[in-house]
């Protein structure tokens, strides 16, 4: 997978770098894995905007993912490798010995025509999902559950992973993309491999069109407002805006908003890097 700049041909080309699409093998989805997504613009259901900065973009359909990969012990073979509107990774198009068709997230390295495998006793190969209990150590995961049956919670986004550390009990301790370490029940599943599509981060928009057929509108900084409208707005001139803050005055930089009583606090051996 690569990446493809484009030459200044216009203001908009001038920084544009998108994916060279290079992996996919089909344009057109599975119709039975498509539901349709309707939009809201940020607005709820008597009509006012509770999300400000969204709207527009383009028209898409989600894509039923299987995050629980529960067919176990049943050899499934890539048909195809997608593109998903929906997410920044690529998808995988999985048809079963029995018939059945589902979509997965597509790990780095996984091509048409190869067989996968979900469940325990089997080998722990690039796109196998089994429990974190027979992974070998220091192997980089992904589609990390956490809690057993709950399906793929953690390391789903393009070019991430996790690596499993150590095992402690009925623990594994996994070293997160964040650089948090945390325990997660040996129970819990977790797919072999790094997510696809790794040189996403690479990508440059190019221009604020590219933005709007994401479905995001523009953004106004809070020093730009009236004091009304934001905690930082107002002042004669260019003034610097004070303290930064959200609109609703909680810090915005620095501040710990986790709340310390948080169950899942006795799961983390370290918190994630600054």
């Amino acid at each position: 997978m690569a990446v493809k700049k484009y030459k200044p041909t216009t203001p908009g080309q001038r920084n544009k770098v998108i994916s060279a699409f290079d992996d996919i093998t089909c344009k057109k989805p599975e119709k039975s894995l498509l539901e349709p997504i309707r939009k809201s613009g940020g607005r709820n259901n008597q009509g006012k905007m509770t999300m400000r900065y969204l709207g527009g973009g383009h028209k898409r359909m989600y894509r039923i993912i299987d995050f629980l990969r529960d067919k176990d012990n049943v050899v499934a073979e890539v048909m195809t490798i997608e593109y998903d509107p929906n997410r920044s990774a690529r998808i995988a198009l999985v048809k079963y010995e029995d018939g059945e068709k589902r979509y997965i997230i597509a790990p780095n390295g996984l091509k048409v025509g190869q067989k996968i495998l979900s469940g325990a006793g089997i080998a722990p190969e690039v796109g196998n999902a089994l429990p974190l209990a027979e992974i070998p150590l220091g192997t980089l995961v992904h589609n990390i559950e956490l809690r057993p049956g709950q399906g793929a919670a953690m390391a789903r986004s393009a070019g991430t992973y996790a690596q499993l550390a150590a095992r402690e009990g009925n623990h594994a301790i996994l070293r997160l993309p964040s650089g948090e370490t945390r325990m997660v029940l040996v129970t819990c599943r977790a797919t072999v491999g790094i997510v696809s599509n790794p040189d996403h981060n690479l990508e440059s928009d190019g221009k604020a069109g590219r933005t709007r057929h994401l479905g995001r509108r523009p953004r106004n900084r809070g020093v730009v407002m009236n004091p009304v409208d934001h905690p930082m707005g107002g002042g004669e001139g260019r003034a610097s805006g004070g303290h930064p803050r959200s609109r609703k005055g909680l810090p915005a930089k620095g501040y710990k908003t986790r709340n310390p009583k948080s169950t899942s606090n006795k799961f983390i051996i370290e918190r994630r890097k600054k």
